[in-house]
C-alpha cells in the first residue's frame, strides 16, 4: 500500500513543465549560437586579420572552454543550477552583445572571452535534467533535450544567413543572438522551480526504498549519500540537502557563501573526479570525439575530390545528416529500453557501428554509399553521445552531475584541439586519410570497451545489491 502510494506520488510530482521549459532553453541556446558560428571567420577576416591570426583568434574559444568546462560544471554543483545557469546565460549574452560592437580584432577577442568562459548553459541544463530524473528515465529525457537543441542548431544558420544579407548583417545577428540569450535568462528565472520540491524524495521512494518505510524515513534516507568507491562523495552535505528540498541553492545555500569557500568546494569536486576510477570512460569519449571530428573535418573537400560533388549538393547532404541526428534523439529512449538500460552494452555496440560506418565512408566507391553511411552515422553518434554521458553519471554519481558533465565537455574540447592537427597531417597522405585515422581511433575505443565493460557491469551489480543488504 505504501509502495503504491509513493509510486503514485512520484508520478504526480514528476516535473513535466520544467523539463519542457528546459527543452525550450536548449533549443533557443543553439539557435542563437548557430546564427553566429558560420559568420565568425568571415568577420574576423574583414577586420584585417591574416589567416594565421584568424586561426589563433578562432582557437581562443576552444581553449577557454577546455579550462572552464569542468570549473563551471563543478561551480553549478556548489551554488545550484538556477544561479549558475542564469549567470552563464547573462554573461554569454553580454559577450555576444559585445561581439556586435567589435570593429577591431582586439574587441573581437575581448568579446569571445566571456563566451568562452561561461557558454556552458547546455551542460548545466543536462545536469539539471540529471537531478530531476531517475536513472532509468534519464536517457529518454537527455535524448529529447539533444533533439530539441539540434533542431535549433539546424535552423539558426538559415536565420543568420538571411540577416547577413542586409547591411551590417553580422552586427545585427550578434545583437539578435544576445537578445535570445537574455530572453533565455528570463525564461530560466520564471521556470516553475516549485515543481522540483520533494521530487528527489519521491524518486527515491519509488526506486530504492522498501515499502515499509514511512515518508519521513524516506526524506531522511534521501539526504544520506550512499556511494561505492566509484562514486564521488558530495563534500558539502548542506548542498545535498538544499538540492533535495528542490531549491537548488537559490535562496538558502551557496550563493551567499564567501567566494573562497565556493572555490574550495569547486576544487574538492574537481580533485575527486580526477582521482576517481573513470579514466576509461573519459578516454573512450576522447577517442570517439576525435574520430567523429576527423570524419567531418574534410567532408566537403573529400566529396569534391572523390566524387566531384558541388558544395551546394554537399551542403544538402550535411543538412540531411544533421536533421537525422536531431530526430535520432527521440530514438534514444526506446533503444535504451530495448537494451534494458544496459548503457555499457549499448555504448559498445554504438561505438562499433560508428567505427564500421566511418570505414565504409572512407572506402565508399560512390555517393550512394556515402548517403547510406551518413544516414546510420547520424543515428549511431547521437545514441553514442547520450550513452557516454549517462555512463559518466552512473559511474560518478548523480550528486556531482555538474562536475562530471563539465569534465566530459573538457575532454571533448581536447578533441577539438587535436582533431584539426591530426586531420591536416592525414590529408597530406590522402583525402581519405582523416576518416581512415578515425577508424583506427574508433577500433582502439572498441577494444577498450571490450576490456572494461565486464568490469563496469560487475561493479554495477555490486552497487545494485548493496542497498538491499
Amino acid at each position: 500500500m505504501n509502495n503504491s502510494t509513493c509510486a503514485s506520488a512520484h508520478k504526480r510530482r514528476r516535473p513535466t513543465r520544467i523539463i519542457r521549459c528546459i527543452y525550450v532553453v536548449g533549443f533557443m541556446d543553439l539557435f542563437g549560437v548557430s546564427m553566429i558560428i558560420p559568420l565568425l571567420s568571415h568577420h574576423v577576416k574583414s577586420l584585417g586579420a591574416s589567416p594565421t591570426v584568424a586561426g589563433i583568434v578562432g582557437s581562443t574559444y576552444g581553449v577557454l572552454q577546455l579550462f572552464s568546462s569542468t570549473v563551471v560544471g563543478s561551480w553549478s554543483d556548489v551554488v545550484g543550477r538556477r544561479y549558475s545557469l542564469l549567470t552563464c546565460l547573462l554573461l554569454s549574452g553580454f559577450g555576444y552583445g559585445l561581439l556586435g560592437l567589435s570593429t577591431s580584432i582586439a574587441l573581437f577577442v575581448l568579446a569571445r572571452i566571456p563566451v568562452g568562459l561561461f557558454k556552458h548553459s547546455l551542460s548545466i541544463c543536462r545536469a539539471l535534467l540529471s537531478d530531476l530524473m531517475s536513472e532509468k528515465e534519464r536517457p529518454l529525457v537527455m535524448g529529447h533535450f539533444n533533439a530539441a537543441s539540434s533542431v535549433g542548431f539546424i535552423l539558426g544558420p538559415m536565420v543568420g544567413g538571411y540577416l547577413t544579407e542586409h547591411e551590417g548583417g553580422f552586427y545585427l545577428s550578434s545583437f539578435v543572438c544576445a537578445a535570445i540569450f537574455l530572453l533565455n535568462a528570463g525564461l530560466v528565472w520564471m521556470l516553475p522551480w516549485s515543481e522540483t520540491l520533494n521530487h528527489s524524495i519521491d524518486a527515491n521512494a519509488n526506486s530504492k526504498t522498501k515499502p515499509s518505510k514511512s515518508y519521513d524515513e524516506l526524506k531522511n534516507s534521501v539526504q544520506q549519500n550512499s556511494s561505492d568507491k566509484n562514486h564521488i562523495r558530495h563534500p558539502n552535505a548542506s548542498a545535498v540537502r538544499s538540492q533535495t528540498n528542490g531549491g537548488w541553492g537559490w535562496r538558502d545555500m551557496s550563493v551567499v557563501q564567501p567566494a573562497w569557500r565556493q572555490l574550495i568546494s569547486v576544487w574538492v569536486r574537481i580533485c575527486m573526479v580526477a582521482s576517481s576510477d573513470m579514466w576509461d570512460v573519459f578516454l573512450v569519449r576522447l577517442l570517439m570525439a576525435v574520430s567523429i571530428m576527423l570524419y567531418y573535418s574534410n567532408f566537403s573537400l573529400a566529396m569534391e575530390e572523390r566524387f566531384q560533388l558541388k558544395p551546394k549538393v554537399t551542403g544538402y547532404l550535411i543538412s540531411y545528416s544533421s536533421m537525422l541526428g536531431a530526430l535520432a534523439g527521440c530514438l534514444v529512449g526506446p533503444v535504451t529500453h530495448l537494451y534494458g538500460n544496459n548503457m555499457s552494452a549499448l555504448l559498445l555496440h554504438s561505438t562499433a557501428l560508428t567505427c564500421t560506418l566511418i570505414f565504409l565512408y572512407a572506402t565508399a566507391p560512390n555517393v550512394w554509399q556515402v548517403l547510406l553511411t551518413s544516414t546510420f552515422f547520424a543515428i549511431s553518434t547521437t545514441i553514442g553521445r547520450t550513452c557516454i554521458t549517462d555512463l559518466e553519471l552512473q559511474r560518478g554519481g548523480a550528486q556531482a552531475s555538474g562536475t562530471l558533465i563539465g569534465a566530459g565537455q573538457s575532454v571533448t574540447a581536447v578533441g577539438r584541439v587535436l582533431a584539426p592537427l591530426l586531420s591536416g597531417l592525414a590529408q597530406e597522405v590522402s583525402p581519405c586519410g582523416p576518416p581512415s585515422l578515425g577508424v583506427v581511433l574508433g577500433l582502439v575505443a572498441v577494444g577498450l570497451l571490450f576490456v572494461r565493460t565486464p568490469k563496469w557491469d560487475s561493479k554495477t551489480k555490486v552497487k545494485d545489491k548493496s542497498p538491499k543488504q
